[in-house]
């Protein structure tokens, strides 16, 4: 009888033994955690974000809006340009008149602000390809008897410091002529040719158009003259800064080739951007 049931106990000791070996076999490793996974994940590249240098006072290119945004052509533009090179742009308002000065001592890392590429411009900066095409013209008044540049020599003229408007009027007067009134900005000049201070404003003709078009009462007209010399703007970068200057040229080709540059052109000035004229040697914001 005592070994009738020490069999039976065996028997059983060997099924339970055996259901615990087959769950064992059966039984499926835990899935990896969504925070497992992605600690082993490689890691998201990271995306460098540039300061840019802009003096927003220069609509249509560049200038705030009621929010205190800075927005304008060129700030769509480098956006665009940007997202096409794999990086991002974080702008600051910067005054005209150091604006150079916060690029050679590294505050800014780019400049985007209606800067004319120039010889002189070159020896402490590099600039990209050209983004853009301008020319000098003389905002008057309506009813003025000025049909040339060369009417200006004895007038007040109204221009903004530093610009090429500063000294293609300071060639034609004298650089310290005193009928020459300098501004931080050609919106003020304007300004200043509405309340009757000055005979005339020389200035890009992108910013000279947009001010006539959206102040009709100021009644102004436009005169331009073929002694100007034509202008393209460019995206100043520190000297040597060779990488910066690769990739924003490989965003500018991009946008260019892709018809955005022509739809954010037609958007901003209403007519199709002329065919890219090739760079100037030496034609200043």
């Amino acid at each position: 009888m005592a070994q009738l049931h020490t069999r039976r106990f065996l028997k059983v000791a060997t099924a339970l033994v055996a259901g615990v070996v087959l769950a064992a076999c059966g039984k499926q490793e835990p899935a990896p955690s969504a925070a497992s996974a992605a600690a082993s994940a490689p890691p998201a590249p990271v995306v460098k974000t540039y300061t840019v240098g802009t003096d927003a006072a220069y609509a249509p290119f560049e200038f705030q809006n009621e929010k205190g945004e800075i927005v304008g052509f060129s700030m769509e533009l480098l956006t665009a340009v940007a997202k096409k090179a794999g990086f991002e742009v974080k702008f600051v308002n910067t005054p005209w008149e150091g604006i150079f000065n916060s690029l050679a001592q590294g505050d800014r890392d780019l400049l985007i602000s209606s800067i004319t590429i120039t010889d002189e411009r070159k020896q402490t900066m590099d600039f990209s390809d050209p983004y853009f095409d301008a020319v000098q013209l003389i905002a008057i008044k309506d009813g003025a008897k000025i049909t040339k540049f060369d009417d200006l020599k004895k007038l007040k003229v109204g221009v903004q410091t530093g610009t090429t408007g500063d000294e293609v009027v300071s060639k034609l007067q004298g650089k310290t002529a005193t009928t020459i009134k300098r501004f931080e900005s050609t919106p003020l000049a304007l300004k200043e040719l509405e309340a009757g201070g000055v005979d005339a404003v020389v200035a890009d003709n992108g910013v000279v158009i947009h001010y006539v078009a959206n102040n009709p009462s100021a009644q102004f007209k436009t005169v331009a003259d073929a002694s100007f010399t034509p202008e393209q703007y460019g995206i100043a970068v520190k000297k040597g800064n060779a990488e910066l200057l690769a990739l924003i040229n490989k965003g500018l080709a991009e946008i260019k080739a892709d018809g955005s540059y022509a739809a954010l052109y037609k958007k901003t000035f209403g007519t199709e951007p002329a065919a890219a004229a090739a760079p100037a040697s030496a034609a200043s914001k």
